[in-house]
């Protein structure tokens, strides 16, 4: 019943929207500072800063650029226990107490106020995701799952990444698996790149959250709102 009645759904990208910072960067911040996995640390920059090069050269898109990069963090963790990886992720969140958007974070207790299903969505790796819902009291978490055999990480993540269309198709699958029947057209979400275009497009109220360029642009053209007001992020 309870699901039944929650058919309103206001869905959150977490880096730049939520938070200021990366939390990325805050993952790959405890193994620097705890000198681990070096090897892979230097191979991961080696194989993704030519990525991010070519898309700054308009060659790729963001998604394209982002989809690696977020999908091949599952490289850090291979081998590892999941209380191992666990002490990565307890890092990473708080790492990034120091980043939170308070202004947005309010919009989503606002909507947990309201009773709308809060859902955090994130091409980030599903367990700090999960933690990131934990941190906000939000409803549920969906990320980029990463491949455990035998109680270890095995260095792979699990397809699809969350990124570009998958965002979207993720989402509704999830949801849909867990029992809410979503009135997406009165639904809302927040999101601060074109890499999360299709998110922002599968609801009715979508919100451009301290959007870069491209998205600002395209948030202009197609009359959504953008967040801070648009005199703020000129």
């Amino acid at each position: 019943m309870e699901k039944q009645k929650r058919n309103r759904a206001a869905l959150f990208d977490v880096d730049g929207t939520l938070t200021s910072g990366r939390t990325w960067a805050g993952f790959l911040e405890y193994y620097r500072q705890n000198g681990l996995k070096r090897g892979t640390h230097y191979a991961y920059l080696a194989y993704h800063y030519p990525l991010y090069f070519i898309h700054k050269l308009g060659l790729i898109s963001v998604g394209q650029f982002r989809a690696p990069w977020a999908a091949n963090m599952a490289w850090y963790v291979r081998g590892d226990t999941l209380e191992e990886a666990n002490k990565a992720w307890k890092f990473t969140i708080e790492y990034i107490e120091q980043f939170w958007r308070q202004d947005t974070v309010a919009i989503l207790n606002r909507h947990k106020e309201a009773g709308d299903l809060v859902v955090l969505v994130s091409s980030g790796p599903l367990p700090l995701v999960q933690k990131t819902a934990v941190r906000l009291s939000a409803d549920h978490a969906i990320g980029t799952a990463f491949e455990i055999a035998n109680g270890r990480y095995t260095g792979r993540s699990l397809k699809p990444t969350c990124i570009d269309s998958y965002k979207a198709s993720m989402t509704k699958e999830f949801l849909a698996n867990a029992g809410y029947n979503i009135d997406y057209a009165n639904s809302y979400s927040y999101a601060d790149s074109m890499a999360d275009i299709h998110m922002l497009e599968m609801v009715g109220n979508p919100t451009a959250v301290y959007p870069d360029d491209n998205l600002k642009k395209l948030a202009r053209e197609r009359g959504w709102e953008l967040y801070p007001p648009q005199s703020k992020i000129d």
